[in-house]
């Protein structure tokens, strides 16, 4: 692809090298994507942390996507608002998605009474239950299991080895990456006089909203009463679980192994790092961020930056940390001081 359609197609506006023709660069041919420090001379290439404006003057990218104030650069650059947004959709015009062709699996087993849309790919070993309902133009790859009475939409795409559990609801454009369980058990037991524990039995389901995506090996269970929900546009990471009765906004991230404790709300545009645990019933406001590793034993307002455990601000925390690491020196002066 040329320099100059590669720019047209992502609405960038495409600028020499100093020193260089606008003439000479639009005819470079593009064969795809790169890092900086790994990109080729037909590689394009992403600057959106000016961090690296040290590896990007060195880059031997072909272009730069970067942002339209940026300075120049020894190479040419397409300039655009939203250069990392730009990269991955250039990531998909070189690397364009599998298309796989309609047709039902001699190996997989679909009850008669389930009703899946139309142009449908169902893989080896799946295996669909009763009154189950699918959309148009699904995906399900060997091995996914889908438990009777589940409603999924359209464009569902399900990785191999994914399942839904019985009566759980999913939206339209809803992917399933492998081995992601939705609906399984939430953790519900009541103890027993002697010690022992009886099952509570979890008879809500999971609801996917539109565009969620939830990755390998991650769990947002059932409720027992109730749902548990993942609204419209949110993203679940790797290894992440979702407790029984469970609330997660639009747009919000999971990041790989949050934990999120039974009947805890998570609101809108929320961002929670690797390894964030979350005590159950508790709100996290809209917008609010916890790093990695943060414990949260209490509600998040909205828009807080919280760290650490017990959660708290995240400049309170940064400058604790600091303290931390200077208290060694304060007691040997302390205890030379009292000798």
């Amino acid at each position: 692809m040329k320099l100059a359609v590669l720019a047209e197609k992502l609405g960038a506006s495409l600028a020499p090298a100093p020193g260089k023709a606008l003439a000479a660069v639009e005819t470079l041919e593009i064969t795809g994507v790169a890092g900086l420090e790994k990109a080729g001379p037909h590689e394009v290439s992403f600057l959106s942390n000016v961090k690296y404006s040290h590896q990007a003057k060195s880059t031997k990218a072909a272009a730069l996507l970067v942002e339209p104030n940026a300075p120049e650069f020894p190479v040419a650059t397409l300039r655009i608002a939203n250069p990392y947004l730009a990269f991955a959709r250039a990531l998909e015009m070189f690397h364009p998605m599998r298309r796989f062709p309609p047709g039902v699996h001699k190996t997989s087993v679909v009850s008669e009474s389930a009703k899946i849309g139309a142009r449908a790919h169902v893989g080896a070993y799946v295996v669909v239950g009763d009154d189950v309902v699918i959309g148009d133009d699904a995906v399900l790859l060997p091995h996914v299991v889908i438990y009777p009475g589940a409603r999924i939409g359209r464009r569902f795409f399900a990785h191999a080895h994914a399942i839904v559990r019985e009566g759980c609801v999913l939206g339209d454009n809803v992917t399933l990456q492998n081995g992601a369980v939705i609906g399984a058990d939430g953790f519900g037991f009541a103890k027993n006089s002697d010690g022992s524990w009886t099952k509570i039995l979890q008879t809500g389901p999971a609801v996917l909203e539109d565009a969620v995506e939830v990755q390998a090996n991650a769990c947002v269970d059932r409720a027992s009463v109730g749902e548990t929900r993942i609204a419209k546009g949110a993203k679940i990471d790797n290894l992440v679980q979702v407790g029984h009765g469970s609330s997660v906004g639009e747009n919000s991230l999971l990041c790989a192994q949050v934990g999120l404790a039974g009947s805890t709300t998570v609101g809108k545009n929320v961002i929670l790092a690797g390894q964030v645990g979350v005590a159950g019933h508790l709100t996290i406001g809209d917008n609010a961020v916890a790093t990695a590793q943060t414990g949260i034993p209490s509600d998040v307002a909205p828009g807080a930056v919280v760290s650490g455990y017990p959660a708290m601000d995240n400049k309170m925390w940064l400058r604790t940390v600091a303290a931390v690491n200077r208290l060694p020196d304060l007691i040997r002066k302390l205890r030379a001081q009292e000798k």
